[in-house]
């Protein structure tokens, strides 16, 4: 059967959406039928520049024929198996992974759907490195580790996890990049922290990198009390911000090796497809034969998707073209010299637009009416996370749209 994908409006489609699928996410924005490169339709046939990729996760863009050949293959050929079997593709995969992340000898990788499932089982890992005896787990204020139970300890937002208390107990929340804070929370009862969670840019917090030198002493505050180093590199990594890990900027990470990484999000193009990275034999053995498990992690397709999106970024050069344009624009907004514009931050193509207003909802929507997909990820920073094949030519449009922005734009006039 022929998927509807043209038959009918958005307003068509956008009132059979709210009788058939969950109010989680509200109203659609729009209903999108295609995409090629940087952009995206809807149903009315008005194209959009898509600078937020799926929240950072089409870094090929939309319809690659590279990425699609390689699903299409593996499809053809062999699609879904159970993890009582492996493939070519699964092994192929953990190899290129732990290669790209740069881990010793005797790492392991554990495949998984999503990154909020990535580190759940970070979390489980963390569980059996303690076996209980140290019941203490730090995280950081902004962060967004993902929304299952086990995940969403870990994410501060109150709003996310007020409604599904009690959550599995343990977590602290210390202040992000506070140094200070991080030495107190070690010197007080450091034996009793089993792992400290960071991810080295927030993205879900306004795109706020660490400053330089805390996953340092991260590194050597958790190695002195026997704790695990945890980095989140869900949104930041697979070369989101110009190097396969975030963590791998010597301004970043200060050359850490950490002891867990866990990555989804961009890893497949578009494609479920997300890891965790145990580093070393002792980490990697943490979890065991019935531990852990999971049905789609580590298919056939999934891996040769994210296999193909790997091959791609290295063939085509994405890692360098991802630095040298993120540079540009950022460049480009600061120019613009627009009063609204408080700042403009970021690493690669995770980039953040800082308002001296919270307007940035306001701004969102009337880009979005313009043709242009951003994201107000808090009510004064405009996010943008597009596609690593974009061109200056590209995204000029939206660097016109925010010279142009009205100066006196006002709070009540967030939509």
């Amino acid at each position: 059967m022929p998927i509807p994908a043209a038959a009918g409006s958005v307003a068509e489609w956008t009132e059979r959406y709210t009788h058939a699928v969950m109010d989680t996410f509200g109203p659609p924005q729009r209903v999108l039928v295609r995409g090629e490169g940087p952009y995206v339709w809807d149903a009315d046939g008005k194209r959009y520049l898509d600078l937020l990729g799926g929240i950072a996760v089409n870094s090929l863009g939309h319809a690659h024929p590279t990425l699609t050949a390689a699903i299409s293959a593996q499809l053809g050929t062999l699609g879904h198996i159970s993890n009582f079997f492996t493939s070519p593709a699964q092994v192929a995969l953990a190899e290129r992974l732990l290669a790209l992340a740069e881990a010793p000898e005797g790492s392991r990788v554990f495949l998984t759907s999503s990154g909020t499932e990535a580190n759940e089982a970070a979390l489980k890992l963390t569980r059996r490195h303690s076996a209980g005896a140290r019941p203490r787990v730090l995280a950081l204020e902004g962060a967004f580790h993902g929304r299952s139970m086990g995940a969403l300890s870990l994410t501060h937002k109150e709003a996310y996890r007020a409604p599904f208390e009690p959550l599995p107990p343990g977590v602290e929340f210390l202040p992000f990049g506070d140094t200070d804070a991080l030495r107190a929370a070690f010197a007080a009862g450091g034996e009793q922290v089993a792992a400290l969670f960071v991810e080295p840019v927030q993205g879900e917090a306004g795109v706020r990198t660490l400053p330089p030198g805390y996953l340092a002493l991260a590194r050597e505050l958790t190695t002195a009390h026997g704790a695990l180093l945890v980095l989140d590199e869900v949104q930041s990594g697979m070369g989101r911000t110009g190097r396969w890990f975030a963590h791998q900027h010597p301004h970043i990470g200060g050359g850490v090796r950490p002891d867990v990484v866990t990555v989804a999000k961009g890893l497949g193009g578009g494609f479920p497809v997300g890891g965790l990275i145990a580093y070393g034999t002792a980490v990697a053995s943490l979890l065991g034969r019935g531990q852990h498990g999971t049905t789609f992690g580590g298919n056939p397709v999934a891996s040769a998707a994210a296999l193909a999106t790997i091959g791609v970024i290295e063939r085509d050069g994405l890692l360098e073209h991802v630095t040298a344009l993120g540079e540009r624009l950022r460049d480009r907004l600061r120019t613009t010299g627009h009063p609204l514009v408080r700042d403009v931050r970021g690493e690669g193509l995770l980039i953040a637009v800082e308002l001296t207003q919270p307007v940035a909802a306001k701004v969102a929507a009337d880009a979005l009416e313009a043709g242009i997909v951003v994201n107000p990820c808090t009510p004064t920073t405009l996010r943008l996370a597009p596609p690593f094949v974009l061109t200056d030519e590209q995204v000029q449009p939206f660097v016109d749209l925010v010279a142009a922005l009205p100066a006196d734009l006002a709070p009540e006039e967030i939509v």
